[in-house]
């Protein structure tokens, strides 16, 4: 498959990290002050020479192949602000990062539109947008962990992985995480976590060291898209356990691969006998990195991102497929 110009945001650093490990041409547009969507490369992350920066100003006098839409914001506003209108009839991909939040089971999604591509990151949020006349398709997350990190569960504790947990309150599940802290020994990290008691920002470079210490990975959050530190974790080996919600309640398999549950004073069990057996945990940690390997190899999602590039561009491509019912 030929590389390919896309420019697409900077929405989520670490999605956005993993999506630019494939063969293409990305970029990124910028404004002073790193406004919303317009932070570029930011730090934090070894960015590829495939990845530039580029000025908003400029990007009207650009070529590319395909324009990547990742928030409702760069569809509805951004595009109209930045992109020639020959740009934006250019093939077209939505990616949509999150499930439906007021109306689980009732909310069109702003996307309705048989020309673009809408591309769900879990079969749970496909299942749950009403995405009317788009085509859509699902690519689940790729991963990428340092080769020398291995889960080792020294650590009689668990470790929580929220950004700014306190001010998305329940649900995101800070109640949760309040009420089983109050029983299992538990650490958070992420950005705000100093607002629980936590223990701040680790970088992404340093997460996969800092969290293979900790007996297992808990993820107190009720109703979102499944996390990349969830899929980060499974990759390192470590036992997972989680609320039985979204696409969570596929990926873990009890007794497999961790723990979920939607009674949470069973969760609480689970954790306790992690705790108190390591022997039980390392049996988690073969499942857990046994799981990510096939599910979430970096190699698979490249090859599925080329796979809706080559559909949307009409690029040959070993990889592409057709639409079928609505669905590609």
């Amino acid at each position: 498959m030929k590389p390919l110009r896309i420019l697409t945001w900077h929405v989520h650093g670490s999605y956005l990290y993993y999506l630019v490990q494939s063969p293409h041409q990305f970029f990124l547009p910028v404004k002073p002050g790193y406004p919303e969507g317009y932070g570029g490369k930011l730090g934090g992350f070894a960015w590829g020479d495939n990845v530039h920066n580029v000025s908003a100003e400029d990007v009207q006098n650009l070529e590319f192949d395909c324009i990547l839409f990742q928030s409702q914001k760069n569809y509805l506003t951004d595009q109209y602000e930045i992109l020639s209108e020959q740009q934006r009839q250019l093939p077209r991909i939505y990616l949509e990062h999150d499930p439906p939040r007021d109306r689980p089971t009732d909310t069109d999604h702003i996307v309705n539109d048989p020309n673009v591509l809408l591309v769900h990151v879990t079969h749970f949020n496909q299942l749950m947008w009403n995405s009317g006349q788009t085509p859509t398709r699902v690519i689940e997350h790729g991963v990428i962990v340092p080769e020398q990190v291995h889960y080792s569960g020294d650590l009689d504790r668990g470790v929580v992985v929220v950004n700014g947990l306190k001010s998305r309150g329940r649900r995101l599940g800070a109640d949760v995480f309040e009420q089983v802290r109050s029983h299992v020994p538990l650490d958070l990290v992420g950005m705000q976590s100093e607002t629980l008691n936590g223990l701040g920002e680790i970088s992404h470079e340093a997460l996969p060291q800092f969290m293979v210490q900790y007996r297992f990975f808990f993820n107190p959050i009720r109703y979102t898209s499944l996390g990349l530190a969830i899929c980060e974790a499974m990759m390192l080996g470590m036992p997972i356990v989680g609320l039985a919600t979204t696409e969570l309640a596929t990926v873990i398999e009890n007794g497999v691969s961790g723990y979920v549950d939607t009674n949470v004073d069973r969760l609480i069990e689970a954790m306790r006998s992690l705790i108190n057996n390591p022997k039980e945990a390392a049996h988690l940690s073969q499942g857990a990195r046994r799981t990510a390997q096939e599910r979430f190899h970096i190699e698979r999602f490249t090859r599925d991102w080329n796979a809706a590039f080559a559909c949307v561009t009409d690029t040959p491509s070993p990889y592409s497929t057709a639409l079928v019912g609505g669905k590609i």
